[in-house]
């Protein structure tokens, strides 16, 4: 349970605080993704509720995380890079 806990802090802290590249932020939030379908799944069990909502959870999850990565090819395909400070997303 408090492993859980520290890789959602993990996941956090690599999220607000690593946000020089869109990747690293990108896969930060898909840490934090990961943990909260893994506290979901352990309370589903232990409660003895239905598991099919942890299964729509890892669906959208996964929407999330490929709508993510189109995000990277499309800016690394336009600038180049994926850091944020050659962005300038005022031009788009």
């Amino acid at each position: 349970m408090i492993l859980l806990l520290y890789g959602f802090l993990g996941g956090l802290w690599v999220f607000i605080f690593n946000s020089q590249y869109l990747l690293i932020t990108l896969l930060g939030l898909e840490f934090m993704v990961l943990f909260t379908y893994f506290f979901l799944y352990y309370y589903m069990l232990i409660f003895g509720f239905n598991l099919f909502i942890c299964l729509i959870y890892l669906t959208v999850s996964v929407c999330d995380g490929v709508l993510g990565l189109s995000l990277v090819v499309i800016m690394v395909r336009g600038w180049g890079n994926n850091c944020f400070s050659s962005y300038n997303l005022l031009s788009c």
